[in-house]
């Protein structure tokens, strides 16, 4: 009883320590997870703390639980349309880019240490995935804002490359300890991996948006151990039937991150704060397992091996895979030097141990080296040469944020929260002058400390932050609003359900349409009346340049609604 009290207080002092150690990692630019691993590291055999952790078995089993948690929240927060764009050159570099790096850096592993070429290139298919857990990290809560294109291929990348990873790494234990002869075997693994993976994922994925939105649970707490208990469904089923459990619980969590499920914005936030637990736990649990002296003795093997993975593996891989998809120079050089390794590759090292491979030791060792130089090296310089290639793009405005939805089943209605930057459109406007969609309430907005009661007289300002009900179909109308000018919202409707009392010239600024310049003071209700005097009714169209006007709803005879379109489009 006195061992389980002293494991739960030093479990809970590396876990406040790793969570304060974030701060530090802020301010000197290195990544978090050298943070982790080093104080791991300190609280070891070696360390001041002295503690002894020399189980293999128990970190793989922590580590693969840690991992796949960091992988479903990945999924979680990968929307479709950053998939769409760049499917095709993140699972070419998560398959051929993986095998290559790994043949490339394999081979000069054989001649650097005192392994087989096989051995090698089991060490070069261990360090050949990038790391998810590093990249979401760097790129989601570094201040590192990237182009779409290029922010998704890495991240896609980094979360979708471990599956050939663990393949290679297994096929090539089997070659090495069993004697399997490459050939149809190891492609109808391959085929079992991959394929195994993504039919797991999508169908408990499917079935958990389903269950989600139907189930009528008692708290809404449950909600996020719900679709938790979902994701490690989908990882041990498909682990279980021989598939990719890390792909599997991946698509899973796309699948569930880009629907409408109960509690959404509770359950985002459940797992966000499980993933980060999850890193904190792994690092941490992987630095307790080495011996910082066993680094010290190969340490210059180490470097050799980092250099090839850093500056010729990944290099060579990057450029001819992601050229023919119209990457530019800048692009392919940061793609390059963004090739992290982390928790993965530590994992995956612990195979040869489990395995009994009498170089197991020196491979767990060389690979913890390259993994700390890789981190330290290419995540605390990540932002300079982002910066120095001119890759950095501006922070936009905060998107809306889907705020908690207590309410179940499909009501076409959820409350989404707005801050407005200082180059939003709505800033110093009046909130009646704003020409929000019909049926769009603003119900709160706050300012600092304080509660500003939302009338249409009220002048909105810079950090403002708007609470808003509005019906699905909207939210890209209010993007628009809200957002700074030039933007253009996602999904951005062809027809435009407005309130008869708004004016053309804030219609003009809200939505960027161009009306003639005699029109502006005129509200919608006065150009329907003007231009049907003989037939104000519903349904009654008429025309302004290249813009259709209906009227929708009449109260006696005022225009409420009204609906704006294209002159081209249909009706």
């Amino acid at each position: 009883m006195f061992l389980i009290d002293q494991l739960i207080l030093l479990g809970a002092v590396l876990v406040l320590l790793g969570i304060l150690s974030s701060k530090l990692s802020a301010r000197l630019g290195m990544p978090m997870l050298v943070f982790f691993l080093l104080i791991g590291m300190l609280a070891g055999e070696e360390g001041l703390g002295r503690v002894v952790f020399d189980s293999p078995e128990y970190a793989h089993a922590m580590g693969t639980l840690a991992l796949a948690l960091i992988l479903f929240d990945g999924g979680l927060q990968t929307p479709f349309k950053a998939i769409k764009q760049v499917w095709k050159p993140a699972s070419l570099m998560a398959t051929f880019g993986v095998f290559f790096t790994a043949i490339i850096t394999g081979y000069a592993a054989s001649f650097v240490l005192p392994i087989t070429i096989w051995e090698g290139m089991l060490l070069g298919a261990i360090v050949g995935s990038t790391d998810a857990a590093a990249v979401f990290s760097l790129l989601r809560n570094a201040g590192i804002n990237l182009s779409l294109r290029l922010k998704s291929t890495l991240e896609i990348e980094s979360a979708s490359n471990d599956p050939m990873a663990i393949f290679l790494t297994i096929a090539l234990l089997e070659i090495i300890v069993n004697q399997l002869e490459p050939g149809i075997g190891l492609l109808q693994l391959f085929v079992l991996q991959m394929g195994g993976g993504v039919l797991v994922g999508l169908l408990v994925g499917f079935l958990t948006i389903k269950l989600v939105n139907r189930i009528h649970l008692q708290t809404g707490g449950l909600y996020p151990v719900l679709v938790t208990s979902a994701g490690l469904l989908a990882f041990g089923l498909a682990a279980n039937l021989g598939g990719s459990g890390f792909l599997a619980v991946f698509i899973c969590g796309v699948m569930i991150g880009n629907e409408r499920i109960a509690f959404q914005k509770t359950t985002f936030l459940f797992h966000d704060g499980l993933a980060w637990l999850s890193q904190i736990t792994m690092f941490v649990m992987l630095g307790l397992l080495i011996n910082p002296s066993s680094l010290l003795e190969v340490w210059w093997q180490g470097l050799l091996i980092a250099a090839v993975l850093i500056f010729i593996a990944r290099p060579l891989v990057v450029f001819p895979l992601l050229k023919p998809f119209g990457f530019n120079l800048r692009e392919l050089t940061l793609v390059s030097w963004v090739g992290l390794r982390g928790s993965v590759p530590i994992i995956l090292a612990i195979f040869p141990l489990m395995y009994g491979l009498p170089n197991a030791d020196l491979m767990f060792t060389v690979v913890f080296f390259v993994v700390l130089i890789s981190a330290t090296l290419q995540g605390s310089t990540l932002p300079w040469v982002a910066k120095r290639l001119r890759l950095l793009e501006d922070v936009p405005a905060k998107p809306a944020a889907t705020l908690e939805i207590t309410s179940l089943g499909d009501v076409d209605a959820e409350i989404v929260e707005y801050t407005l930057s200082p180059r939003s459109r709505a800033v110093d406007r009046r909130l009646a002058r704003m020409a929000l969609p019909e049926g769009v309430v603003v119900a709160m907005i706050t300012r600092s400390d304080n509660v500003i009661p939302p009338r249409g007289s009220t002048v909105l300002q810079a950090g403002d932050n708007l609470f808003v009900v509005v019906k699905h179909q909207f939210k890209p109308m209010l993007e628009q609003v809200f957002s700074e000018r030039g933007f253009t919202a996602s999904n951005f409707p062809k027809e435009l359900r407005l309130k008869g009392a708004s004016t053309v010239s804030d219609i003009e600024w809200c939505y960027e349409l161009d009306f003639p310049h005699e029109l502006s003071d005129l509200t919608l209700e006065d150009l329907a009346k003007k231009s049907l005097p003989d037939q104000l009714a519903e349904k009654e169209e008429f025309s302004i340049g290249s813009t259709v006007i209906r009227v929708d709803e009449l109260v006696g005879n005022r225009v409420t609604t009204v609906t704006l379109k294209p002159a081209n489009s249909e009706a």
